[in-house]
């Protein structure tokens, strides 16, 4: 399966007759309606100067969540630990802000540009624990393939 979507997300990305923010709208929704396991699947990108994330394209239920500040819930821990955070139970986190009660897991994986930490993608499961060594190999493809058409 991922090997299929890594061929459909570079098409996306590399759709030059639409923005950026329409290829990661889209390729949010190909992966949301493509893995099963991927409930809410959207980016986050650091807002400017300031020391927080800004929500960006998304697919899934609305979110509350459209600011979070450095070092708060699991991106922004990612966002100060420049790694991938893998969460097999949200409810086992104590650092973890809720946006659904039906999420379960969440992944998290960095997106770098020239060696910076400039945001993320953000998966949300409603199944538990189903994300795989393969399902973060994906998405540090998916964020490397971003980093070539986004910019600061």
């Amino acid at each position: 399966m991922f090997n299929e979507l890594r061929t459909k997300a570079s098409a996306i990305l590399n759709t030059t007759d639409l923005t950026v923010d329409q290829r990661l709208q889209e390729l949010c929704e190909l992966l949301k309606e493509t893995v099963p396991h991927y409930d809410w699947v959207g980016f986050y990108f650091k807002n400017g100067d300031k020391e927080e994330l800004k929500l960006g394209p998304y697919a899934g239920a609305p979110t509350d969540h459209t600011i979070i500040p450095f070092g708060k819930g699991i991106c922004g821990q990612v966002a100060v630990s420049n790694q991938n955070f893998v969460v097999p139970d949200v409810q086992a986190q104590d650092n973890y802000i809720a946006c659904s009660i039906t999420v379960k897991a969440e992944i998290v994986v960095p997106l770098f540009i020239d060696g910076a930490n400039v945001g993320q993608i953000d998966i949300d499961s409603n199944t538990p624990d189903p994300f795989t060594e393969e399902d973060e190999r994906f998405l540090e493809f998916i964020n490397a393939e971003v980093a070539k058409i986004y910019t600061l």
